[in-house]
């Protein structure tokens, strides 16, 4: 795995992550009783992207380890991921 690799894997795992951190414990303006004119109920209250963006770092860097552990230990290869018997090895 080329650093090129690495970091763009690290940057998939990283958004990926944050699409799963976003929502959690995020109160909407409609649960707050403070709607904006203007914006939907559904719309976060107060959004705290510091704090989210810190957690997502947390959990996205140990998985991200870990996927690099088994790519560069060969444990599962692109042969395994054949399926369908397409590349003829």
């Amino acid at each position: 795995m080329t650093i090129t690799g690495a970091v763009v894997l690290y940057a998939i795992v990283w958004f990926v992550t944050l699409f799963v951190v976003m929502p959690l414990r995020t109160r909407t303006q409609e649960e707050e009783n403070h709607v904006v004119p203007g914006t939907p109920p559904g719309a976060p209250a107060h959004e705290e992207l510091g704090r989210i963006a810190w957690i997502t770092t947390l959990f996205a860097t140990p998985v991200w380890a870990l996927i690099v552990a088994v790519i560069l230990s060969g444990w599962i290869g692109i042969a395994d991921l054949d399926f369908f018997g397409r590349l003829n090895r």
